[in-house]
C-alpha cells in the first residue's frame, strides 16, 4: 500500500471540444468506479467552468487549470490569475509544463513568481520538472532539475508547503511513445525528494511522459512515484478509468 495518495492527472492540453468533453463523461458515468485514488483533470481554461459544473454533480473529480499568470491582475491581455482561478473554485494549477518552457520560453524565474501566487490564493500546485535527450545524453539530468527546482521553489513557505506537487516529465518522453522506464523514472523521483527542502516525504510526485493503460502499473509499484500526470491517455473515458483502476488497486 503507498504511503501516500496516488493521483491521476488528465491534461488534456488544447484537446476537447463539447462534444467530446460530454461523451467522455456519459462513459465515465457508465463505468460505476469507485475511486480510492485522486482523479483531477486540466481541461483548456475556457471549459473550466462546464468540468466545475459536471464534477459537482459527480463528485469524484477535481478541475484544475494548465497554467496561470505570475500577475494577480492587472493590463495582461490574454492571461488567466490564479486569483480569478481560485474565485471559480479551481482545485489546482499546473505550471512550467515542458511545453510552457519551450514553446512559450518560460524560465524558473518567472515560474517561481506564478508558483508564490499560486500558492498564495490557495491552488494546489503541481510544479513540472524534467530534462531534454540532450541533457540526458550529457547526464546532466540531476543538475537540471536541482535547478529548476531550487530558483522554481524559492521562498515557498512551510505553512503552504503541504499545497504543492512536483511532476517529474523526461521532456523526450511526452508525446513521443518514448517512456522512461520504472527504474529511471524511480531514480529522478528518488532524487528530488532529496532535493526538496520542505515536506518532502509527503510530498506528492508525479511522473509524466506517454503513461499508459499498458505501463502504469509498474511505475507505481515504485516507491517514490505517487502517480501520473497524463496527456494523449487521459483524453478517452476508457483510457483515463484504466489508470485510475490500477491507482486505486494501488492504493489498497
Amino acid at each position: 500500500m503507498k504511503k501516500r495518495e496516488v493521483h491521476i492527472v488528465g491534461n488534456w492540453k488544447m484537446h476537447q471540444t463539447l462534444v467530446e468533453i460530454s461523451h467522455f463523461f456519459i462513459e465515465m458515468s457508465k463505468m460505476k468506479m469507485e475511486l480510492k485514488c485522486k482523479a483531477w483533470i486540466a481541461p483548456q481554461s475556457i471549459h473550466i467552468p462546464i468540468l466545475k459544473e459536471i464534477a459537482f454533480t459527480t463528485g469524484s473529480i477535481q478541475i484544475g487549470a494548465q497554467n496561470c499568470c505570475e500577475h494577480e491582475s492587472g493590463a495582461y491581455t490574454g492571461e488567466v490569475s490564479p486569483l480569478a482561478l481560485a474565485d471559480i473554485g479551481v482545485e489546482f494549477v499546473i505550471i512550467g509544463h515542458s511545453e510552457r518552457r519551450s514553446i512559450y520560453g518560460e524560465k524558473n524565474e518567472v515560474l517561481n513568481k506564478k508558483v508564490l501566487l499560486a500558492l498564495k490564493h490557495g491552488l494546489k500546485v503541481i510544479y513540472c520538472v524534467g530534462e531534454t535527450l540532450a541533457e540526458r545524453e550529457a547526464e546532466q539530468t540531476f543538475n537540471v532539475i536541482e535547478n529548476q527546482l531550487s530558483i522554481g521553489l524559492r521562498n515557498v513557505t512551510p505553512e503552504s508547503a503541504h499545497l504543492l506537487m512536483i511532476a517529474y516529465e523526461p521532456v523526450w518522453a511526452i508525446g513521443t511513445g518514448k517512456t522512461a522506464t520504472a527504474e529511471q523514472a524511480e531514480e529522478v523521483h528518488a532524487h528530488i525528494r532529496t532535493k526538496l527542502k520542505l515536506n518532502a516525504e509527503q510530498t506528492i510526485i508525479l511522473y509524466g511522459g506517454s503513461v499508459k493503460p499498458d505501463n502504469i502499473d509498474s511505475l507505481l509499484r515504485q516507491e517514490n512515484i505517487d502517480g501520473a500526470l497524463v496527456g494523449g491517455a487521459s483524453l478517452k473515458a476508457q483510457d483515463f478509468r484504466a489508470l485510475c483502476s490500477s491507482a486505486s488497486t494501488a492504493m489498497m
